[in-house]
């Protein structure tokens, strides 16, 4: 007998040493413990975590009366409220998967995911039910729809007899509800931007779930009990799984509809904010805000990614006491995967070279088992010289179960059993990536490269600059140049040759813009700036 075979003999999985990896145990155990602790806050409204575990089962119990099963798709529109929260437990619960969709999508793009996804049931807020009213109207089967009543909003209409609170009367606080038969079974679907044809499904389950909320404790090195601001869109990447996190946590979800600087300030002030997620451009709208606002105490952290943040924007942050962790990640790895683990000799370092160090995307989650900057063609690793560029790779269990009704898609993206971004990097000799840019954002200039992120980097640092985008501008000489969009500061003044001339000071010449365009810049919902309209800008200029 082997040794290999010594260990396979009579050392199965039986129900007392395995059962499958759910983040629903998550808010089981922490009701249990802690049943009178605040779990979810919203306005007036206050719950404990024995509320919000038996608003869930309610749920999932009213579910299930109503015929939604195993594999069934729910799906919901809503701004960051507690029924969205409740969602993300009482539908799994159900055996059902969960769709949380972008509230900034049109009528047509919610059509195209409620007939793809197949949605048995739809959850809406009233602040979107005009564009999904429009919606419905072209979806292709009977959709059960919920009204989620909102005294805190005034406006929408109503588009059903059934509301989410009445929906929730009908179910059993004490519903019997059982973790999934295989961990890998679904648990949500997420649909990406869709900014090139029609969005694709990404399908999470439940293993990868429950993996990478545990892994934003570990990573974010959150102590139990931490009180969290949700300016994070629930339904991008689940809340980057925070959620769960927050259930595992034992902590407290501060829920907000709008994300603007006087309600967050007043949030940090009055409910003792701790921990909160942003985009870059969330970071930047607090770090401009009016003096007046930042009447906190406590320490409090903030966890961005999306473009890497400005070093400008991490130095005022941290400069008003909130410390800020650079994460990176897409919706197909469940949110954050990689992020700039902070050593405690970079502290040594002056505040600017602090935010340089801070501004690199970093090393693998916890959970995450491989990532690597390689040539996308031989999968071969980049020299570690933070210089040569090639495409971001991870591989693990917090990457996507594939995409929904896609096999083409997800072939693709499962390169060589790596999981291809689209994203373009370097790889430092201490073992940190750092972002580029999109492989679609790269600017590619008389033959030579040009990150778009640096040339922002640069922008940032101008003192009337408040936000900045560069993208390509065709051009016959060069074939492309930069052109940057600018948004100034409130009575801030500058003109496109000051903008350029200033870039010219701070960097290669090459590098710097040729053109300089003033005005609003387009985002998404996340507060991500939409490049691929500024691309058809700069294209029209030309």
């Amino acid at each position: 007998m082997t040794t290999a075979t010594m260990y396979q003999q009579h050392l199965d999985k039986t129900p007392a040493n395995f059962t499958p990896l759910s983040p629903l145990s998550y808010i089981e155990r922490t009701a249990a413990i802690y049943p009178d602790y605040p779990s979810v806050v919203y306005g007036e409204r206050r719950y404990t975590w024995a509320d919000t575990y038996a608003r869930c089962r309610r749920l999932a119990s009213a579910l299930v009366r109503r015929g939604v099963g195993a594999g069934d798709t729910v799906s919901i529109i809503a701004a960051n409220i507690p029924a969205l929260y409740e969602a993300h437990f009482g539908v799994p619960m159900a055996g059902a998967v969960l769709n949380a969709i972008n509230t900034r999508l049109d009528a047509p793009i919610i059509t195209f995911i409620l007939n793809h996804a197949e949605a048995k049931v739809l959850l809406v807020d009233p602040e979107f039910s005009g564009v999904v009213k429009q919606a419905l109207a072209q979806v292709d089967h009977d959709v059960l729809v919920i009204d989620i009543e909102d005294p805190d909003f005034d406006g929408g209409e109503r588009l059903a007899d059934l509301t989410y609170e009445a929906l929730l009367a009908e179910g059993d606080p004490e519903f019997n509800w059982s973790l999934p038969g295989d961990e890998w079974d679904a648990i949500t679907l997420n649909y990406t931007s869709g900014t090139t044809g029609n969005p694709k499904g990404v399908v999470y389950h439940h293993r990868g779930a429950a993996l990478n909320a545990t892994s934003n404790i570990l990573t974010w090195g959150m102590p139990q009990h931490s009180i969290y601001l949700w300016t994070l869109p629930m339904f991008h990447c689940n809340g980057w799984c925070f959620p769960w996190t927050m259930a595992a946590n034992a902590g407290t979800s501060v829920c907000l509809r709008a994300v603007r600087d006087v309600p967050i300030y007043r949030a940090f002030r009055d409910e003792g904010v701790t921990h909160f997620c942003g985009a870059p451009i969330v970071l930047n709208m607090l770090a401009n805000a009016p003096d007046h606002l930042r009447d906190f105490s406590q320490q409090i952290k903030v966890m961005t990614a999306g473009a890497p943040p400005p070093a400008k924007v991490i130095e005022a942050m941290e400069g008003m006491g909130i410390e800020v962790t650079h994460v990176y990640g897409l919706t197909e790895t469940y949110g954050p995967s990689v992020v700039c683990a902070w050593k405690d000799e970079w502290n040594e370092q002056d505040p600017e070279d602090r935010a340089a160090l801070k501004i690199r995307q970093g090393v693998k989650y916890v959970a995450l088992s491989g990532l690597m900057v390689a040539d996308p063609k031989t999968l071969q690793p980049v020299p570690a010289d933070g210089e040569t560029m090639g495409e971001i790779f991870m591989q693990g269990n917090i990457v996507m179960k594939g995409y929904l009704k896609n096999p083409d898609a997800t072939d693709k993206a499962f390169n060589g059993g790596w999981f291809a971004s689209g994203d373009l990097g370097v790889m430092h000799p201490d073992g940190y990536i750092a972002l580029k840019d999109r492989s679609k954002d790269i600017i590619i200039s008389g033959g030579e490269n040009i990150s778009s992120v640096e040339v922002e980097d640069i922008l940032y640092k101008h003192p009337a600059v408040m936000e900045a985008a560069v993208v390509a501008r065709p051009d016959e000489k060069w074939g492309e140049t930069p052109c940057a969009f600018v948004e100034l500061k409130p009575q801030a003044e500058a003109s496109a040759d000051e903008i350029i001339a200033f870039c010219r000071d701070n960097m290669a010449h090459f590098k710097a813009p040729k053109t300089v365009v003033f005005g609003a810049l387009p985002k998404t919902s996340t507060g991500k700036i939409q490049k691929f309209k500024l691309r058809d800008q700069a294209r029209d200029l030309t």
